[in-house]
């Protein structure tokens, strides 16, 4: 499991450049984790349990957040073997950004903040190589939410079109009823 997990990194830090054996030490400063499909991994706005990030090695994680309206959190990804998971709160320590949860029983590699300062202490190449990885895959995701974002905007200003047009309608089906309700009858 620990070069499968390697080769994972590696793929999934491809802008990089882990070499296989740098791959097996970040690995080797990970601990092996399994979860049960269901748990809850990540609670968004949690503050407390930010210090590590996860490798899925098997598995699938549904990434959610609330959009403010009870029992309606909007799905912004499904992860799958190979993908990193809690890397914003795990770099600058603030509250969960999203609520993870695992969709069938996961196998994980968890890098904790302390390992990864153990890292920077001990391999600080490697250890840049990893914060590069990470930042490429935060910049990746930023740049999948601004085009998600550019998408809802286009649609809602399509909506807003649409809206303005109907209620132009309705003005002046009001209007014709008020003529029609205040003309004298013959």
């Amino acid at each position: 499991m620990r070069e499968r997990a390697a080769r994972m990194l590696m793929a999934n830090a491809k802008s990089a450049n882990l070499t296989f054996p740098e791959a097996l030490v970040v690995t080797d400063s990970m601990r092996p984790q399994r979860v049960r499909a269901g748990t809850l991994l990540m609670q968004e706005g949690a503050s407390e349990d930010t210090g590590y990030m996860a490798l899925v090695l098997e598995g699938e994680v549904r990434a959610d957040t609330n959009i403010g309206i009870p029992d309606q959190d909007i799905v912004i990804s499904v992860l799958g073997a190979g993908s990193m998971l809690g890397e914003m709160g795990f770099i600058d320590g603030a509250p969960r950004s999203a609520s993870c949860t695992a969709l069938t029983d996961l196998k994980l590699a968890i890098l904790s903040r302390e390992a990864l300062l153990d890292l920077i202490e001990n391999h600080p190449a490697i250890a840049s190589r990893l914060l590069m990885a990470i930042s490429g895959n935060l910049s990746e995701r930023l740049r999948d939410t601004n085009r998600r974002l550019r998408t809802v905007s286009q649609v809602g200003t399509e909506v807003q079109r649409e809206l303005a047009v109907m209620q132009r309608e309705l003005d002046a089906a009001h209007s014709v009823n008020r003529k029609l309700l205040l003309e004298p009858l013959i």
